[in-house]
């Protein structure tokens, strides 16, 4: 596989299940080599209207049984284009094919765990009875979708990412306008057509790309659009926040997930989280580790250990079996993080591997003696980077783990109980994994941050599902 022979894809928009064009077209290029992998219409006012419309439309509404038939089904065509998907994910995006088979495998459960949520019954039942002026009466509740939600997702997982937001919808019954990353279009359009060839009706789904002011901001502020959920920077969530007006959010947003080694902990085990915990992905992912807090007792031995693991994470061409770390999405990206931790060194810091940039490319970067205060792990830096702070003690590691405005995940390596059970008391984050990265999670199970992180409200097939649906409440005579 090479990312420099396969033809550059010219993909339509899809709106209401049918392909749409405009002379306006958006160029992607791959950032390893600087190649066009593809292209995608921009669209204009006119288009949005009309993708609104669609969803507003609906047809006859699917069943459970048909919605978990079109998501097993779209389940099965990834697999059979597993390798179609991973070289595209690859060429657009960067990302080495080792995580872009993990991506789509992932995107696989997505769509399974989502098509097992259709076939199971909601709602409560009460019983009024149950008060002493209480009726005879019960109280059911059942879940109603919401008729039309946006989805505006990012570039670090561009298949997966939008699995997220679209299997729940299509379990749900709500009708979606995805408006992907213009940085990673073209995976998003092939998986819309997936998903109207596994059966999925054209007014379920619209995949769309248009300008900022005409387009976007007015597909996040339209009335009519009830649900905005977005993944992407908190800076830009907070500003949807502001434009959405009154309508639900979901906002999964940065993240400054510190994973915590204490004394006693597995050393083996430490080093071996923390590299996969930075380096996965090219270390582009919200949940990445991006402070390694070290107690003062185990610090030497962790960064030599660190340093040597790092070597088995080579740099190369993503195309190449034997890379473990692609690009990061493209050089402008590479330069803010060189410019980081050129930062964090003019400021004590030594780097005891990697450091060396190429393009969009960057090596795993072990960096030591890293002021508390360098913008490198005060803010969000979105590359494949080690940073390594010395703590004390506990106290420590946790007024230091939540020092930062983010508060999406956490990951502590300890064989104390009692040290493992105050890091999920204390830390202020969504999660808190014990002897595990702070990303782990599987694709059905409550995601999302607090802080700057996000509102508090979770993602997971589970938990997207109720975002996108409302409770509605009936009774009945009883008895």
């Amino acid at each position: 596989m090479t990312t420099t022979t396969a033809a550059a894809l010219e993909l339509p928009a899809f709106i209401n299940g049918e392909p749409v064009d405009s002379p306006d077209r958006l160029e992607v290029m791959n950032p390893w080599d600087g190649s066009l992998a593809g292209t995608v219409p921009m669209l204009g006012p006119d288009h949005l209207e009309a993708a609104i419309q669609a969803g507003l439309n609906a047809g006859e509404p699917l069943t459970r049984y048909q919605r978990h038939e079109v998501l097993t089904r779209a389940s099965e065509l990834l697999g059979e284009r597993t390798e179609e998907y991973v070289e595209l994910l690859c060429r657009e995006a960067g990302l080495c094919v080792f995580e872009t088979r993990y991506e789509v495998g992932r995107t696989q459960d997505v769509l399974r765990f989502a098509a097992m949520e259709c076939l199971k019954d909601d709602g409560q039942i009460f019983s009024c009875d149950i008060s002493p002026s209480g009726p005879q009466r019960k109280i059911f509740t059942v879940r109603d979708p919401l008729p039309l939600m946006a989805a505006i997702t990012p570039f670090n997982h561009p298949l997966n990412q939008v699995a997220h937001k679209i299997a729940p919808a299509i379990a749900a019954g709500t009708a979606a306008i995805l408006k992907p990353s213009e940085k990673t279009p073209l995976v998003a359009t092939k998986f819309t057509e997936l998903l109207y060839e596994a059966g999925l009706p054209g007014w379920m789904l619209s995949c769309v790309v248009g300008p900022i002011d005409n387009f976007v901001t007015p597909l996040i502020s339209d009335s009519r659009v009830e649900l905005v959920s977005f993944t992407g920077s908190a800076a830009i969530g907070k500003t949807i926040a502001k434009t959405a007006g009154y309508k639900k959010l979901c906002l999964e947003l940065g993240g400054n997930s510190p994973l915590i080694i204490l004394a006693d902990c597995d050393m083996e085990l430490a080093v071996n989280l923390a590299a996969e915990g930075c380096y996965r992905n090219s270390g582009q992912r919200c949940t990445a580790v991006k402070r390694l807090l070290v107690h003062e007792d185990v610090e030497e031995e962790f960064t030599e250990r660190l340093v040597a693991k790092t070597a088995n994470y080579p740099a190369g061409d993503p195309a190449d079996p034997a890379t473990r770390i692609g690009t990061v999405i493209d050089e402008a990206a590479a330069i803010r993080l060189e410019e980081a931790y050129t930062d964090a060194v003019s400021r004590g810091a030594k780097i005891l591997a990697g450091g060396e940039r190429s393009g969009a490319q960057i090596p795993p970067t072990v960096i030591t003696d890293v002021p508390r205060d360098a913008p490198m792990v005060v803010e969000e830096s979105f590359g494949p980077l080690a940073p390594i702070l010395r703590i004390k003690d506990l106290d420590d590691a946790i007024e230091l783990a939540n020092s930062t405005a983010y508060g999406l995940s956490s990951g502590v390596v300890t064989e104390d109980i009692g040290s493992a059970m105050r890091c999920v008391r204390e830390l202020r984050t969504g999660t808190v994994n014990v002897n595990q990265v702070p990303g782990f999670r599987i694709e059905c199970s409550p995601f999302g941050g607090v802080k700057d992180s996000g509102l508090g409200i979770k993602e997971g097939v589970i938990e997207a599902m109720k975002t996108m649906s409302t409770v509605k409440t009936f009774s009945l005579p009883w008895g």
